[in-house]
Protein backbone atom coordinates (compact mmCIF):
# COMPACT_ATOMS: atom_id res chain seq x y z
CA UNK A 1 0.00 0.00 0.00
CA UNK A 2 3.08 2.23 -0.04
CA UNK A 3 2.31 4.22 3.08
CA UNK A 4 -1.31 4.87 2.11
CA UNK A 5 -4.10 3.90 4.49
CA UNK A 6 -6.57 1.47 2.99
CA UNK A 7 -9.82 3.32 2.47
CA UNK A 8 -13.10 1.42 2.27
CA UNK A 9 -14.92 1.59 -1.03
CA UNK A 10 -17.83 3.96 -1.43
CA UNK A 11 -20.75 3.49 -3.85
CA UNK A 12 -18.91 5.19 -6.72
CA UNK A 13 -15.84 2.96 -6.24
CA UNK A 14 -18.14 -0.08 -6.24
CA UNK A 15 -19.78 1.08 -9.47
CA UNK A 16 -16.37 1.63 -11.06
CA UNK A 17 -15.32 -1.90 -10.04
CA UNK A 18 -18.55 -3.34 -11.41
CA UNK A 19 -17.99 -1.60 -14.76
CA UNK A 20 -14.34 -2.73 -14.90
CA UNK A 21 -15.46 -6.27 -14.11
CA UNK A 22 -17.81 -6.20 -17.10
CA UNK A 23 -15.15 -4.66 -19.37
CA UNK A 24 -11.62 -4.15 -18.06
CA UNK A 25 -10.74 -2.14 -21.19
CA UNK A 26 -13.37 0.57 -20.70
CA UNK A 27 -11.82 4.03 -20.98
CA UNK A 28 -11.68 6.43 -18.07
CA UNK A 29 -13.81 8.85 -20.11
CA UNK A 30 -16.55 6.23 -20.60
CA UNK A 31 -16.37 5.22 -16.92
CA UNK A 32 -16.68 8.89 -15.97
CA UNK A 33 -19.90 9.15 -17.96
CA UNK A 34 -21.33 6.05 -16.29
CA UNK A 35 -20.52 7.12 -12.71
CA UNK A 36 -21.08 10.87 -13.21
CA UNK A 37 -17.54 12.00 -12.39
CA UNK A 38 -14.78 13.70 -14.36
CA UNK A 39 -12.32 11.53 -16.29
CA UNK A 40 -9.52 12.70 -13.97
CA UNK A 41 -11.52 11.82 -10.82
CA UNK A 42 -12.16 8.31 -12.21
CA UNK A 43 -8.46 7.89 -13.06
CA UNK A 44 -7.49 8.91 -9.52
CA UNK A 45 -9.97 6.45 -7.99
CA UNK A 46 -8.79 3.59 -10.23
CA UNK A 47 -5.15 4.39 -9.39
CA UNK A 48 -5.98 4.42 -5.66
CA UNK A 49 -7.88 1.11 -5.85
CA UNK A 50 -4.90 -0.45 -7.68
CA UNK A 51 -2.44 0.82 -5.04
CA UNK A 52 -4.64 -0.43 -2.20
CA UNK A 53 -5.15 -3.85 -3.75
CA UNK A 54 -8.85 -3.62 -4.55
CA UNK A 55 -7.82 -3.99 -8.20
CA UNK A 56 -5.11 -6.63 -8.33
CA UNK A 57 -4.79 -7.04 -12.07
CA UNK A 58 -6.48 -7.23 -15.41
CA UNK A 59 -6.94 -10.54 -17.22
CA UNK A 60 -6.97 -11.42 -20.89
CA UNK A 61 -8.89 -14.57 -21.78
CA UNK A 62 -7.58 -15.77 -25.13
CA UNK A 63 -9.45 -18.05 -27.48
CA UNK A 64 -11.64 -18.12 -30.53
CA UNK A 65 -14.30 -15.37 -30.66
CA UNK A 66 -17.54 -16.34 -28.96
CA UNK A 67 -15.96 -19.24 -27.09
CA UNK A 68 -15.42 -18.65 -23.40
CA UNK A 69 -12.87 -20.51 -21.33
CA UNK A 70 -13.50 -24.02 -20.06
CA UNK A 71 -13.50 -24.22 -16.30
CA UNK A 72 -13.26 -26.98 -13.75
CA UNK A 73 -12.84 -27.48 -10.04
CA UNK A 74 -10.11 -29.83 -8.91
CA UNK A 75 -10.19 -31.19 -5.38
CA UNK A 76 -6.67 -32.19 -4.39
CA UNK A 77 -5.69 -34.62 -1.67
CA UNK A 78 -2.11 -34.08 -0.46
CA UNK A 79 0.03 -36.62 1.40
CA UNK A 80 0.96 -34.08 4.04
CA UNK A 81 -1.37 -31.15 4.60
CA UNK A 82 1.06 -29.34 6.88
CA UNK A 83 4.25 -29.71 4.84
CA UNK A 84 2.63 -29.91 1.39
CA UNK A 85 3.67 -26.44 0.26
CA UNK A 86 5.50 -27.87 -2.78
CA UNK A 87 2.11 -28.63 -4.36
CA UNK A 88 0.94 -25.06 -3.78
CA UNK A 89 4.19 -23.74 -5.27
CA UNK A 90 3.51 -25.66 -8.50
CA UNK A 91 -0.13 -24.48 -8.55
CA UNK A 92 1.06 -20.86 -8.30
CA UNK A 93 3.14 -21.37 -11.46
CA UNK A 94 0.16 -22.50 -13.57
CA UNK A 95 -1.55 -19.42 -15.08
CA UNK A 96 -4.87 -21.23 -15.57
CA UNK A 97 -5.21 -21.72 -11.80
CA UNK A 98 -7.48 -18.81 -10.89
CA UNK A 99 -8.28 -19.93 -7.35
CA UNK A 100 -6.67 -22.20 -4.80
CA UNK A 101 -8.17 -22.47 -1.33
CA UNK A 102 -7.09 -24.67 1.56
CA UNK A 103 -10.31 -26.20 2.85
CA UNK A 104 -11.45 -28.54 5.60
CA UNK A 105 -12.95 -31.92 4.97
CA UNK A 106 -11.89 -34.99 3.02
CA UNK A 107 -9.76 -33.12 0.49
CA UNK A 108 -7.61 -30.16 1.42
CA UNK A 109 -7.19 -28.00 -1.69
CA UNK A 110 -9.95 -26.62 -3.88
CA UNK A 111 -8.53 -25.41 -7.20
CA UNK A 112 -10.46 -23.60 -9.94
CA UNK A 113 -9.03 -23.87 -13.43
CA UNK A 114 -9.97 -21.67 -16.38
CA UNK A 115 -8.35 -22.76 -19.63
CA UNK A 116 -8.80 -22.25 -23.37
CA UNK A 117 -9.83 -25.87 -23.98
CA UNK A 118 -10.82 -29.14 -22.39
CA UNK A 119 -7.50 -30.58 -23.58
CA UNK A 120 -5.63 -27.93 -21.57
CA UNK A 121 -7.71 -28.77 -18.47
CA UNK A 122 -6.67 -32.41 -18.93
CA UNK A 123 -2.98 -31.44 -19.32
CA UNK A 124 -3.12 -29.46 -16.08
CA UNK A 125 -4.94 -32.28 -14.29
CA UNK A 126 -2.27 -34.75 -15.41
CA UNK A 127 0.48 -32.39 -14.22
CA UNK A 128 -1.12 -31.94 -10.79
CA UNK A 129 -2.03 -35.62 -10.34
CA UNK A 130 1.58 -36.60 -11.08
CA UNK A 131 3.06 -34.36 -8.37
CA UNK A 132 4.87 -36.33 -5.64
CA UNK A 133 2.85 -34.65 -2.85
CA UNK A 134 -0.56 -35.47 -4.38
CA UNK A 135 -2.31 -38.71 -3.41
CA UNK A 136 -5.60 -38.25 -5.27
CA UNK A 137 -7.76 -35.75 -7.15
CA UNK A 138 -11.44 -35.32 -7.95
CA UNK A 139 -12.48 -33.13 -10.88
CA UNK A 140 -15.80 -31.39 -11.48
CA UNK A 141 -16.32 -29.64 -14.81
CA UNK A 142 -18.28 -26.38 -14.81
CA UNK A 143 -21.42 -26.79 -16.92
CA UNK A 144 -22.63 -23.20 -16.57
CA UNK A 145 -22.06 -20.14 -14.40
CA UNK A 146 -25.16 -18.50 -13.01
CA UNK A 147 -23.47 -16.11 -10.56
CA UNK A 148 -20.03 -14.68 -11.18
CA UNK A 149 -18.38 -12.05 -9.04
CA UNK A 150 -14.95 -10.66 -9.86
CA UNK A 151 -12.07 -11.21 -7.47
CA UNK A 152 -11.87 -7.50 -6.64
CA UNK A 153 -15.62 -6.88 -6.60
CA UNK A 154 -17.32 -6.05 -3.35
CA UNK A 155 -19.64 -8.76 -2.07
CA UNK A 156 -23.03 -8.45 -3.64
CA UNK A 157 -21.76 -6.85 -6.85
CA UNK A 158 -22.40 -9.39 -9.59
CA UNK A 159 -20.38 -9.36 -12.76
CA UNK A 160 -23.38 -8.39 -14.80
CA UNK A 161 -23.42 -9.45 -18.38
CA UNK A 162 -22.07 -12.91 -17.61
CA UNK A 163 -24.24 -15.27 -19.59
CA UNK A 164 -24.89 -18.72 -18.23
CA UNK A 165 -21.89 -20.82 -19.09
CA UNK A 166 -19.76 -17.81 -19.99
CA UNK A 167 -17.53 -16.17 -17.38
CA UNK A 168 -17.68 -12.40 -17.24
CA UNK A 169 -14.94 -10.56 -19.07
CA UNK A 170 -12.31 -8.74 -17.08
CA UNK A 171 -12.54 -10.85 -13.96
CA UNK A 172 -9.60 -12.40 -12.25
CA UNK A 173 -6.67 -11.24 -10.20
CA UNK A 174 -2.96 -11.64 -10.25
CA UNK A 175 -0.77 -12.20 -7.23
Amino acid sequence: MKGEDRVSLDRIDQRILAELTKNARVSHAELATKVLLSRNAVRQRVDRMERQGYIQGYTVVAGPPGQGPVSAFLMVYRKDRVRGSDVITVLRSIPEVVLCDVVSGDFDLLVRLEARSLERIQEIWEQIAALPGVTDTVTAMTLSSVIRRGAGSPAGTPAEGAAAGTPAEGTGATE
